[in-house]
């Protein structure tokens, strides 16, 4: 059975640092709360689990290795998500000073399957696992903490508001530690899982090529791609659900997400071929008001810019509001509305004469569409490659990149 994350001891992971800092076990023994024998065994019990030497025993002292060291980094990041998850517990909260340190890789696991399940019964059926383990190890949790993390409601369970920062930050802790374990397997770059945001113009010819050429190159890392509106896919983003989001960017992004450029986009009036619009070389605003749209949700681009389509005149009747492309396709085929799409979204479409393009492309109405990653996040060495492959296919195929 391969590896997972909570398969590792926290403590043990927590005394990587320490050793690495103080070149001795009899120090980090201390600090972890454990004697120097079994903070010894436990060590080589990670070491074994890994299949690698992460420090090497010398005469004088103990010192970390290359594997050591990469997985000492990605251990602190992971439990430093664990601490900010009890900073933000109420000055009243009852629990220990430094709670952070006293869970088990068992609770969090359980808490992350119950979080993920979405409530006890489900997580039992789900992973096999008893629900008396499973609530044990969640009000051990709870217990550490000093605040609720679950509550019922009705017949079922749901996370509290300090459960769902305890479960970000577990997810994050995972994601972490699930990484130092890819970056010291014997080859770091065609190991793991990469789960990629697909915002709906990145389905239609970026990512499809760059995750062709990225399969090619590592085909033993597993990529999951979940579909989505930007609003759909930042929350996952920022629970370490998925590694990165591809396509629109935002103006103003958050200060806990950072942007990677990569092109702009031009939007066109697209409609059915045969259009009555489509024999006019440049439809003015009044014509195009003349029929209805199938526009993007409030707050979005797409709907921003439908807006500054028809800025200074009456807005046309939008009777459909829709974010999957594949949907606005069939409608505009079988109806005489109207969208503001990307070319290359209903390429296949207009190529195959099922619809086209009412007018020019619009020379207002630019995206921006890049990657969008958490702040601070350090991606493993496949992530890096893919993240580049992105980039690199954005110049190849001949979309002008974000100055």
């Amino acid at each position: 059975m391969p590896l997972t994350p909570f398969d590792l001891n926290l403590r043990h992971l927590r005394a990587l640092a320490i050793i690495r800092d103080d070149g001795t076990l009899s120090a980090a023994a201390a600090r972890v709360g454990l004697s120097q024998p079994a903070l010894t065994q436990g060590i080589a019990k990670l070491e074994r689990q890994l299949g690698t030497m992460l420090f090497d025993r010398r005469p004088d002292g103990i010192c970390v290795t290359q594997a050591g060291e990469a997985l000492a980094q990605r251990a602190e990041a992971a439990l430093a998500h664990l601490a900010s998850a009890v900073r933000s517990r109420p000055p009243a909260a009852r629990g220990f000073a430094t709670p952070d340190r006293l869970m088990t890789a068992t609770q969090l696991d359980a808490f992350l399957r119950i979080a993920d399940a979405g409530g006890f019964a489900a997580a039992s059926a789900a992973y096999g696992l008893s629900p008396p383990a499973l609530h044990r190890a969640v009000r051990d949790l709870e217990q550490v903490s000093g605040v609720a993390l679950v509550e019922r409601r009705g017949r079922g369970t749901v996370l509290t508001q300090h459960g769902h920062r305890m479960a970000r930050a577990v997810r994050l802790a995972h994601r972490e530690i699930a990484a130092g374990i890819a970056e010291i397997s014997p080859d770091p770059e065609d190991a793991g899982r990469i789960v990629i945001g697909a915002m709906p113009l990145s389905r239609a010819l970026l990512l499809p090529r760059a995750l062709a050429r990225f399969t090619r190159i590592s085909p033993t890392v597993v990529i999951d791609v979940v579909e989505g509106s930007w609003r759909e896919l930042v929350d996952p983003l920022r629970d370490g659900v998925l590694d990165m989001m591809v396509g629109a960017v935002r103006e103003t992004p958050s200060a806990d997400l950072d942007q990677r450029p990569l092109f702009t986009d031009h939007l066109s009036v697209i409609g059915r071929a045969g259009h009555p619009l489509a024999a006019i070389s440049r439809p003015s605003p009044e014509q195009l008001a003349r029929y209805p749209w199938v526009v993007g949700s409030r707050g979005t681009p797409l709907r921003q810019q439908w807006h500054a389509l028809f800025a200074g005149h009456p807005l046309p009747p939008a009777p459909l509001e829709c974010g999957s492309v594949m949907v606005i396709r069939g409608i505009l085929q079988d109806s005489n509305l109207l969208a503001l799409l990307s070319r290359d979204q209903v390429a296949l479409e207009i190529d195959a004469g099922m619809l086209g393009m009412i007018g020019p492309p619009l020379p207002d109405s630019i995206r921006s569409i890049g990657l969008t990653t958490r702040a601070a996040w350090r991606p493993s060495a496949a992530q890096q490659r893919l993240m580049n492959l992105i980039e690199e296919t954005a110049k190849d195929i001949g979309i002008p990149k974000i100055e």
